[in-house]
């Protein structure tokens, strides 16, 4: 399918695109190198960062699946798809376990083809939702996944793109409310704790001409996400952090990566 049609403007940068080019992929247009150049420049860690998030999507998946024994994951903003996938990561542990991807974008439905490739003995589908509608998320994602089960939620560098006008903290809640107990949240979201607020404000500003620019929260307003859960071990850190120790190789600092990360169990 081609990368571009009506529904795909390419003259403005996108998220999904621009994350596509830090982590040097292919999929992606002049107006999101540009843009990632020059978020790049004013924040020379960016690149680190995006990668160091998807390190982070693969530990806490094989945490869920391996350690805390989930078999169904709820990925929203799955974004274009970057090997190993999330259903790759689950499914090496258990060939059985079924994901359902979320997402709005066109050009990660033109990639949808790419996620729907698991296991004989899984399943893996692609729901065409927006994070700002949960409702509609909740309601497709029932044809392949059993709410009365526990299913791992994942929101992996999407909330940062939802502002507070919009309700992402409720929006996040109401995922949550419609899982099992046993189910987990897992969260990653950018932050300027770590970075001189003159850096944090020339990256909103070369970052304002995207088509969604980015929502920095402080800690506490990270933390409001997991509300009435209980954490696992060890906690709020930067994505780098989080169980680092399963992880090969020197880990960057926080002011270099400047993503919180988390994985919280539902009571």
């Amino acid at each position: 399918m081609p990368l571009d049609g009506p529904d795909i403007d390419t003259s403005v940068a996108h998220p999904a695109r621009r994350y596509n080019y830090w982590l040097g992929g292919k999929d992606n247009f002049a107006a999101d190198r540009e843009s990632g150049d020059a978020i790049a420049a004013a924040f020379p860690g960016m690149v680190v960062a995006a990668r160091e998030n998807r390190k982070f999507l693969r530990r806490a998946v094989r945490y869920l699946a391996a350690d805390a024994g989930v078999r169904q994951f709820l990925d929203v903003g799955t974004g274009i798809p970057t090997e190993p996938n999330l259903h790759e990561v689950a499914q090496a542990v258990d060939p059985s376990a079924r994901v359902v991807y979320v997402d709005n974008d066109p050009i990660v439905l033109a990639h949808a083809n790419a996620l729907l490739t698991g296991t004989d003995q899984g399943v893996t589908t692609y729901v065409d939702a927006d994070v700002r509608d949960p409702a509609r998320i909740l309601a497709e994602a029932r044809a392949t996944l059993d709410f009365d089960r526990p299913i791992g939620l994942t929101l992996l560098a999407i909330m940062h793109f939802v502002p507070d006008a919009d309700g992402a903290h409720a929006l996040v809640a109401e995922l949550v409310d419609a899982l099992a107990p046993g189910s987990y949240l897992a969260l990653s979201h950018a932050t300027g704790d770590f970075i001189p607020p003159e850096i944090v404000a020339e990256m909103a500003k070369r970052d304002a001409r995207s088509k969604s620019p980015v929502v920095d929260r402080d800690r506490a307003a990270f933390a409001r996400f997991f509300s009435g859960l209980e954490l696992v071990d060890p906690g709020i850190v930067t994505v780098a952090r989080w169980r680092e120790d399963t992880e090969e190789g020197d880990r960057p600092a926080d002011e270099t990566v400047s993503l919180y990360g988390a994985v919280a169990r539902k009571p």
